[in-house]
């Protein structure tokens, strides 16, 4: 439950920082041994390393590093539920996003490996989530629903054929393991600069690494200029609706989310995925996701794991301004190192061995006039609306379903 020493603060609108920048909202980071980070080091699966600050209003940046050698600078921000600017994808889009890519990864290698021509294939993933309950009695939180996929193939062979290639390309993908275990967050706080025991989440026993503010020092850097990621439809304002604008940052919640993803591959391989926001009500984006060449890719775009691994970030520290604006208590800065890991099983095996995925390792960085308590509060119920920390902690059965075309 919310204390009562929280008071109104008198605080400058948001800017649209985004859309004012000189830089591109996403693009590569060319010269990334010149940003003062530790990269991830190669080992077993794949991990990425998440930098993630706020920005203004419900806007944030991150730099996700894979150990695979991509680096990109990403953005996200909420569309007019959540009061925000809708310059950037919400944090939901990228977790889809970066799943149906897996996903299509998946079956693409299997067929690859038994030698299965796929003449036409599109992946349409549904992304469900739940929020109930009250923010000022501590008692919201933030639920993941079985995902839907429907795999839309066409190929010529017998029916028993694609189901088993379907049923061995969803084991072989770290979204299954994902999707079907339990995997109970980690996080440490540093507050103002000072590291203090967390509260009711599980503590990250690792010392923490610089606060993620320096990541983003040296952004005059060339960067690419070509763009993974564009907006298709915006979505307009409409207040006094289901999902309509500032329907999100309501104290009391009781609604469901409802995110989609279409996923095509282009004749280069790279992969083009159209992201719907359908509850709240949000804009359309176009993403393009690809894989480094020594798995399979031109390096063109993001790869799955680095979309997915930012959507988590993303997620956690939206879930963190909401909870301090609808209490009102002052968070003007906030930041986090995260770490995940991934794993894509063996598709050229029999039955294809299964994929891999570790828990979320978050450090988290909260600048507040409020003290360690209140930051240890929004740590907490950042955690618990979380909706993508949800989807690590559920088991869940994924509904698959298959369509010939």
């Amino acid at each position: 439950m919310v204390t009562q020493r929280h008071i109104q603060a008198t605080k400058a609108d948001p800017e649209d920082l985004l859309t004012r920048s000189k830089l591109p909202t996403f693009f590569a980071v060319n010269q990334p041994e010149m940003l003062p980070l530790a990269l991830p080091a190669k080992g077993p699966g794949q991990h990425v390393r998440v930098w993630a600050r706020s920005l203004s209003g419900m806007q944030k940046e991150c730099i996700v590093a894979s150990a695979l050698g991509t680096v990109w600078r990403l953005a996200s921000d909420e569309g007019p539920y959540l009061d925000g600017f809708d310059a950037a994808p919400c944090p939901l889009a990228f977790m889809t996003v970066g799943m149906v890519s897996s996903y299509m990864n998946s079956l693409l290698a299997v067929a690859n490996a038994r030698e299965l021509k796929i003449h036409d294939l599109a992946l349409v993933q549904n992304n469900r989530y739940t929020m109930e309950g009250s923010a000022l009695q501590g008692t919201m939180t933030g639920d993941a629903l079985p995902v839907g996929l429907e795999i839309q193939i066409g190929i010529d062979v017998e029916e028993d054929v694609v189901v088993d290639l379907v049923q061995t390309a969803i084991r072989v993908s770290p979204v299954e393991r994902l999707l079907r275990k339990r995997h109970p967050s980690q996080f440490s706080l540093t507050v103002d600069g000072r590291e203090v025991p967390v509260g009711r989440v599980a503590m990250l026993d690792i010392c923490p690494p610089p606060d993620p503010q320096q990541a983003f020092s040296k952004f005059a850097l060339p960067v690419t200029t070509g763009v993974p990621i564009s907006r298709l439809a915006a979505v307009t304002p409409v207040a006094g609706v289901a999902g309509g604008a500032h329907t999100s940052l309501q104290s009391e919640q009781r609604r469901t989310l409802h995110v989609r993803a279409v996923c095509r591959r282009r004749h280069d391989g790279v992969k083009e995925i159209e992201q719907q926001l359908h509850s709240p009500l949000g804009s359309t984006f176009q993403f393009l996701s690809d894989e480094v060449p020594e798995q399979g890719g031109l390096g063109a775009a993001p790869d799955a794991a680095s979309y997915m691994a930012a959507g988590v970030a993303f997620c956690f520290m939206t879930q963190l301004g909401r909870y301090a604006a609808i209490v009102k208590g002052e968070l003007p800065q906030y930041g986090v190192v995260q770490d995940t890991r991934y794993s894509c099983g063996n598709a050229s095996s029999a039955e294809g061995t299964s994929g891999a995925t570790g828990a979320v390792q978050t450090h988290v960085y909260l600048d507040t006039p409020e003290g360690a308590e209140f930051a240890r509060e929004c740590v907490d119920m950042g955690e618990q609306t979380c909706f993508l920390h949800a989807l690590y902690r559920s088991p869940l059965e994924p509904v698959i379903s298959i369509s010939r075309v």
